[in-house]
């Protein structure tokens, strides 16, 4: 009986890749400043608050200086979503 002739198939080749550049710029640079600052802020605020014992950085507010610090770490943070 003959032997069947073996097919090849070519190799695939991907198609030629375009080359072209986007640069895409979301115009937020001001993001990741300002949500690094709320961050620092907080943080200072809090750890002032400790370490001078309660009198800076406004003793009138007494304990209240805590929750101002974590507000501004949770501005922070409510920037942040709107970094790309």
């Amino acid at each position: 009986m003959p032997k069947s002739r073996i097919r090849k198939k070519d190799d695939f080749t991907p198609p030629p890749a375009k080359t072209t550049s986007l640069k895409v710029h979301s115009g937020r640079g001001w993001v990741a400043p300002l949500m690094l600052a709320m961050f620092l802020i907080g943080l200072a605020w809090i750890v002032l608050f400790y370490v001078s014992e309660g009198d800076l950085p406004i003793k009138a507010m007494g304990n209240w200086n805590i929750v101002c610090g974590f507000g501004f770490i949770a501005v922070g943070f409510g920037v942040s979503t709107q970094w790309k």
